[in-house]
């Protein structure tokens, strides 16, 4: 199909110029709730990002949130504002399936905490996102409902695990989604779709209500527009939860629109051998020249290179599959979800429910975990991921001693075409070369777009920081936007 054309965002469909249009009274909620319901209605059968709409509650919603701004009483600088999130998130009295046969037509009895902290800010939740079944998936084509497809061209893919997030902002059906990153299911999707999202920290977000994948990886973020509408929502959703033994941070990270102007003595490493091997020309070069654009603004950028490379996806894919294959053993046929029909014994119900119940990606990582995991390879495997694992903390702490962020591509290729690596999942896993390291060692990291490739495909680049350091990733990425601006969406 062709590609769809690039025209000019319009700066007032942003979520906080949105926000600031209610809070004045040029606009009210129900109006600017009802215009993201008709764009889906509209844009989402060329598109796939949805998996439900909940358009009375959305609306019913949207009039509680009125009353409260016409009080006085708004929430949040985001109050007003339709947002999306992505299907692996629990949400009370709405379908929450990670879309997954196993989990079809399963409604939570509770939010997730950040669903509870959307709610408190007077944000409005206008349904679920599609992704990869149980976030396993660079690409968003296991979903039992199909591939998400990339607004910029819908004969490729919108990246996974969180494309259905994406996409949705990028197509413009809502100005904000949430979307959780594992091994960069943020980072991949935001940089094939052009837009902007923020891998939190580790510890920084609550996890409670997040559907497991990999539990010591995962990590609830935002997805946007630009950088200031993702820092408003980080505002919202990060901070401590008694529900999440995990979630350490003291305090939400502030958020303020004060924009710096230069990155005088800012130390940014750049490592050398992220630009050589698979990585595209055309990639290549537009992470480049934002480096350039960082250059520019005052930063200090110099080369490095980084240690342990080729033992990052190998380290990666041996800890994520064995946490899945241990969270994904509660989905057995007897306690809740998808079960058989075809079974007549107890062994039968285990073992059809559960072939008949996942999709071929997921039963490859629990397959995978399962054996990693067993008596007989335990150390040979799982025992040396988790040794490379605790080396490469101990590099970034020697790389973060001599820089104050790092910056890098998110992966080797723009977004390539629906169908083309699904049946290759070593060059699939390899997509990922960027973006696991971060989640190994529990880092933040914001993805940016920075310009195309040589087919007209958006490119991304990512700022890596040390714990808890968004706030100056996050004032990075202002002055690289600041400088770059022009930026065009589908």
């Amino acid at each position: 199909m062709a590609m769809a054309k690039a025209t000019q965002r319009d700066a007032d469909t942003d979520a906080l110029s949105l926000s600031a249009a209610i809070a004045s009274g040029q606009a009210r909620v129900a109006d600017v709730v009802g215009a993201a319901l008709d764009a889906i209605a509209q844009k989402d059968k060329q598109y796939n990002a949805f998996l439900s709409v909940g358009n009375e509650a959305a609306m019913a919603r949207a009039r509680e949130v009125q009353a409260s701004i016409d009080a006085g009483r708004a929430p949040s600088p985001l109050a007003g504002v339709p947002i999306a999130i992505k299907d692996n998130i629990s949400t009370a009295g709405a379908q929450t399936t990670c879309a997954s046969k196993m989990l079809g037509g399963y409604t939570p009895v509770f939010n997730a905490t950040v669903v509870d902290k959307l709610e408190k800010a007077g944000l409005v939740v206008v349904g679920k996102l599609n992704m990869d079944e149980f976030a396993m998936g660079g690409s968003s084509e296991t979903g039992v409902n199909g591939p998400v497809r990339n607004p910029w061209d819908v004969s490729r893919v919108a990246g996974g695990s969180s494309g259905g997030s994406a996409a949705a902002v990028a197509a413009g059906e809502v100005p904000l989604a949430l979307g959780a990153d594992t091994g960069g299911s943020i980072r991949q999707p935001c940089a094939f779709c052009g837009v902007v999202g923020i891998k939190p920290t580790y510890g920084a977000v609550s996890r409670y209500g997040l559907i497991a994948y990999a539990s010591s990886l995962d990590q609830i973020g935002p997805i946007a527009q630009n950088i200031d509408d993702c820092a408003a929502l980080l505002s919202i959703i990060s901070g401590p939860d008694k529900r999440d033994s995990t979630c350490i941070i003291d305090k939400p990270f502030p958020f303020t629109e004060i924009h710096p102007e230069h990155l005088d003595g800012v130390r940014i490493g750049r490592p050398r051998n992220y630009f050589g091997g698979a990585l595209e020309a055309g990639t290549r070069r537009a992470v480049l020249s934002a480096s350039e654009v960082f250059r520019a603004a005052g930063a200090d950028v110099s080369d490095f290179e980084m240690p342990m490379m080729d033992d990052m996806v190998s380290a990666y894919y041996i800890i994520a599959c064995a946490e899945a294959s241990s969270n994904l053993s509660r989905y057995d046929g007897l306690k809740y979800g998808y079960r058989s029909d075809n079974a007549t014994t107890l062994s039968e119900v285990y073992r059809l429910t559960r072939s008949e119940g996942f999709g071929m990606e997921v039963k490859r990582r629990i397959m995978l975990g399962s054996f990693v995991l067993s008596s007989g390879y335990y150390d040979a495997y799982y025992k040396k991921a988790l040794q490379v694992r605790a080396l490469l903390k101990n590099v970034y702490n020697d790389l973060f001693s001599r820089f104050d962020m790092i910056l890098s591509p998110v992966a080797p290729t723009t977004a390539y075409r629906i169908g083309e690596n699904v049946d290759d999942p070593m060059t699939m896993y390899m997509g990922d070369i960027y973006t696991v390291p971060v989640n190994l060692a529990g880092l933040p990291a914001v993805s940016l777009p920075c310009g195309f490739d040589d087919k007209g495909l958006p490119v991304g680049f990512q700022l890596i920081g040390n714990a808890f350091s968004e706030p100056a990733l996050i004032g990075a990425a202002r002055v690289y936007q600041d400088l770059s601006r022009g930026w065009v969406g589908p």
